[in-house]
């Protein structure tokens, strides 16, 4: 073998590696965990119980931000536009992924261009609540409330485009009535709101509702999700209580910026689906309502294309328009 070649061998030794090796060493210093509401929400939940879990496993302390504002936008564009170095996630929701792409005007960033799935994390059971006060204790009651009273049964939701915001203004459309979306910054403010006595009902996750729900601060009447769950088996569907067709599945999912490296990637990808496993997890999220799921980053890519498509559908046939 020539110098030449030697020479040839050692400069491309030098070049090539220089992203594996980057991703060899991380990480080495804390990672930002965004979340993209405020506290006291399932995403803020998810968040915090997996941080902790994650930071043992990857030796470096994972640090939940709570930055809400805008329908989980601000949260989505700050870690769109972090470095690419893996040193910034956010945990992304069926909502400010999937639905504001077509709900907003204009996004300073575009979810799938700008950011690299990293995996799903979990399935969330959002159903319907009511404030005491309403006189209603079905769907039904609530189809013939608001039908009577056009315009003046409110309901809140975490955020524009948010599920609990689809979940209204589907029941808008299919059942042929005029409630009024009220939003907020985080599923907590929106439910502060509802026992308060300030709006009518909320398709809030249950870790929002569940404590009001037991203290008897609020009216649950039926779940979003297409069937029932066996954690609430007496609770019906919204689809078998008179709205067939009716689903709305809401979910969310870790997300580096794009161009991340991938065995960073890779990496991040292996200890959620890992902390996903962990039986204290499963118990903890299960009681709030949420399914732990996991998922490799081309699978929840794949859904995350399928689910802006058919909420684009949705946003466009609704006339649905963020203010």
């Amino acid at each position: 073998m020539n110098s030449t070649r030697l020479l040839t061998i050692a400069a491309a030794a030098l070049v090539l590696p220089a992203g594996a090796a980057h991703a060899q060493q991380w990480p080495a210093k804390p990672i930002r965990f965004i979340m993209p509401f405020v506290p006291g929400g399932g995403t803020d939940l998810v968040g915090r119980t997996m941080a902790p879990r994650l930071s043992e496993g990857l030796g470096q302390q994972v640090v939940v931000e709570n930055r809400g504002g805008a329908g989980g936008n601000i949260g989505v564009e700050l870690a769109a536009k972090s470095e690419p170095d893996g040193y910034t996630m956010v945990l992304g929701t069926i909502g400010n992924i999937a639905v504001n792409p077509s709900l907003y005007g204009k996004l300073p960033v575009d979810p799938i261009r700008d950011l690299a799935p990293v995996s799903q994390t979990s399935v969330v059971m959002n159903f319907l609540v009511v404030h005491p006060s309403l006189p209603v204790k079905s769907v039904q009651d609530l189809i013939a409330l608001a039908k009577k009273n056009p315009g003046k049964v409110t309901f809140g939701s975490s955020g524009m485009g948010a599920a609990d915001h689809l979940a209204g203004e589907l029941m808008n459309r299919m059942a042929g009535v005029q409630m009024v979306h009220v939003p907020y910054k985080g599923g907590g403010p929106a439910m502060l709101d509802l026992i308060g006595g300030n709006i009518s009902l909320s398709f809030a996750t249950l870790v929002s509702a569940l404590p009001h729900w037991k203290a008897g601060k609020l009216r649950p009447i039926a779940f979003t999700m297409p069937e029932r769950t066996s954690l609430f088996p007496d609770i019906p569907t919204m689809a078998e209580s008179g709205i067939p067709g009716f689903a709305v599945r809401n979910w969310y999912g870790v997300f580096f910026p794009a161009r991340t490296p991938r065995p960073i990637i890779d990496r991040m990808n292996a200890e959620v689906n890992r902390v996903l496993k962990l039986p204290e997890i499963i118990q903890r999220h299960n009681e709030a309502g949420i399914i732990p799921t996991g998922s490799s980053p081309e699978a929840f890519a794949k859904y995350i294309r399928e689910e802006t498509d058919r909420f684009a559908k949705l946003v466009r046939e609704a006339g649905l328009k963020a203010e």
